[in-house]
């Protein structure tokens, strides 16, 4: 079974800015250290940030899941496109065979942005009933804090 689901949110601060963020390391920083409600910490694997990059998602308790690895499986700076897939543990654990987050940066004026968010899944069809547990909820908050973090570092490192 196949499944999708997209957001998308204005950012107030230019496209190219809001990329520096999103697609570097930066993002996981910043979400790990002011996201305590979903995040206990995330770790660096192997990679520097491009495409074969793996991060440990270590959650804060009592989400359903204590930890995943996810691997930045596409960077493509010309268009603003970042894309993750968990490589080991949480929702491949409970009858999932792929979890794909997409974050796409559209420029929207010049001094604003669109961050499209989606997901895209696939999972058994005896473990059906388990897709009601993808949720856009916790990228909505990564995207807020992405905006106000960008608000206030026009600049990130």
């Amino acid at each position: 079974m196949l499944g999708k689901l997209q957001h998308e949110a204005v950012i107030d601060v230019p496209a190219n800015v809001t990329w520096q963020l999103f697609g570097s390391l930066e993002l996981g920083r910043i979400v790990g250290e002011q996201l305590p409600n979903l995040f206990e910490k995330i770790e660096l694997v192997e990679g520097d940030g491009g495409e074969g990059t793996v991060l440990n998602l270590i959650f804060a308790p009592g989400l359903g899941t204590s930890s995943y690895k996810e691997k930045f499986t596409k960077i493509d700076n010309e268009n603003r496109i970042k894309e993750t897939e968990i490589v080991e543990g949480g929702f491949l654990n409970i009858g999932f065979t792929l979890y794909r987050v997409r974050f796409k940066i559209i420029e929207n004026g010049e001094d604003k942005c669109i961050v499209e968010t989606t997901i895209e899944y696939e999972i058994m069809e005896e473990a059906a009933a388990n897709a009601s547990l993808v949720t856009l909820q916790p990228l909505i908050e990564i995207v807020q804090l992405a905006n106000n973090y960008l608000l206030h570092n026009k600049n990130p490192k």
